[in-house]
Formats: C-alpha cells, sequence, structure tokens
C-alpha cells in the first residue's frame, strides 16, 4: 500500500500555527490535502502530528473534515514517520510537509513512478538541493516501509531524526537513490511557507487560481508568478533548506 504521510505541527519556530492559516475559507492543510488526493498513485493520505497539546487543533480539524491521522513524536519526526507507516501497513512512503499547499499531484505520481521503475530505496524531486530542477514546495520524497524501518533503527544524529531523510540522501548509508527531473528549471521559484512573506505570496496565488476556476499545476503557479514579478521577489532572499541547520 503507497501511503502518503504529511507532517503537520503548530509550533513552527518560524511561523507558528502556519498549517492552518486560512485562505479563502480553508486552511493550508486543507488546500494540501485536497490537492494530494488527485494523485493516482497514493492509496490512503494520513496527516502525522505530534502528540503535544498545542498540536490538539490539528487533531481536530482531522475529525471535523475526516481526515486520517496520526500522533507521535515532535522532535522525532523519524520514529513518528515510522510508528505512523507501521500502524497503517505502509508498504511505500510518501513524504509531504503540511508547509506546501501546491503539492502537485502529477509531481507526486511521477516521483512514484520513478521510484518504481528504478528499484531505489528512496526517490525524490527537490532533493539533493544542489541538483533539483522544482519549486521550494513542491517537495516529494518516496521511500520504502523497509528503508525506513532500517533508518528508524540505524539513525542517531538529531538532523537525522528530526529530518526523516537525511539519513537516505545527506550522508552516504548505501541506499539506491533517484531524482525526478524538470524539463525546464524551476528551483529559483518558492511556493512554501516558513516565514509572513511566504504567506503573501501563497494567498495572491490561491486567489489568483480561484479567480481562474484553475486547478494550479505547479506550470499555471509558475506562470502566475511570472506575470507578477513583485509577488515573486517579496520571498526570493530565502532558499531551500533554509534553517536546517549544521550536522
Amino acid at each position: 500500500m503507497i501511503i502518503a504521510i504529511i507532517q503537520a505541527r503548530m509550533g513552527s519556530t518560524r511561523l507558528p500555527g502556519k498549517v492552518l492559516k486560512t485562505v479563502i475559507g480553508k486552511t493550508l492543510l486543507e488546500y494540501q490535502i485536497s490537492r494530494v488526493q488527485h494523485s493516482k498513485k497514493i492509496d490512503k493520505v494520513i496527516v502525522a502530528t505530534s502528540d503535544l497539546i498545542q498540536d490538539d487543533p490539528i487533531e481536530n480539524i482531522c475529525i471535523e473534515k475526516k481526515y486520517s491521522y496520526f500522533r507521535g513524536s515532535e522532535n522525532d519526526v523519524l520514529d513518528r514517520y515510522y510508528s505512523c507507516a507501521k500502524k497503517f501497513n505502509a508498504s511505500t512512503i510518501v513524504r509531504l510537509t503540511a508547509d506546501c499547499p501546491f503539492t502537485d499531484p502529477d509531481i507526486i505520481d511521477k516521483t512514484i513512478e520513478l521510484y518504481q521503475q528504478t528499484g531505489v530505496d528512496y526517490a525524490a524531486n527537490t532533493v539533493p538541493p544542489e541538483s533539483s530542477q522544482f519549486p521550494d514546495g513542491s517537495d516529494v520524497e518516496v521511500f520504502s516501509f523497509m528503508a525506513l524501518e532500517r533508518a528508524n533503527k540505524e539513525a542517531k544524529d538529531n538532523a537525522e531524526r528530526e529530518h526523516v531523510t537525511f539519513f537516505f540522501w545527506k550522508n552516504n548509508n548505501g541506499f539506491k537513490t533517484a531524482q525526478l527531473k524538470s524539463e525546464v528549471d524551476w528551483s529559483k521559484y518558492r511556493i512554501t511557507v516558513d516565514y509572513p512573506e511566504d504567506i503573501v505570496v501563497v494567498q495572491f496565488i490561491i486567489e489568483e487560481l480561484n479567480k481562474r476556476k484553475s486547478f494550479g499545476h505547479i506550470p499555471q503557479i509558475i506562470e502566475i508568478l511570472n506575470r507578477n514579478p513583485d509577488v515573486k521577489a517579496k520571498n526570493s532572499k530565502y532558499y531551500f533548506g533554509i534553517g536546517w541547520g549544521k550536522k
């Protein structure tokens, strides 16, 4: 079973509560889930949040909207993923983060196809970041339950426990990896949410897509930003992986 696990928490140090920020009556988490559900390859979508009281609002919205959810460690996100995947009998995991409201189901499916066709342990589109051709905020990572189980047993570094997939690709731990390529290099675009400026950009895109009555695949979003360079510039000082810290 291919399960998408969307990690979400209220306790972001840079923009607390960002995943439940509301634009045109919907939270960013809802926008993302509604897009992920268009994937043709994902069997189930799970929201994985922490067991802290501050994350009760995420559980509440999952209950209200009938989303499947899981609660685990706040800081040991690797174990949260492993425990969630084990509970829901995942054979393949698609890792997504709730601060990316423009996740594109087409890119999800292409990354899953790459993972399946190459027989690797881990496939992604935006990592490693130095060779990514996709916008920051279109992130998709796919890996096997067996690889996740091994990482959960062997990863010791705090950064590896917090960032889940560092153990797969950041260090040479013997995993076979593949990266999805794009016909156009979109790596200079940013459509994730970590800072107040990001919210301005995301809100503009959502409102523009709403006016057009358009789903908003990545090429359409890029076109909106290209038509509005002043909007694109608002968060351009931030870069992929900012805040990851040093190993």
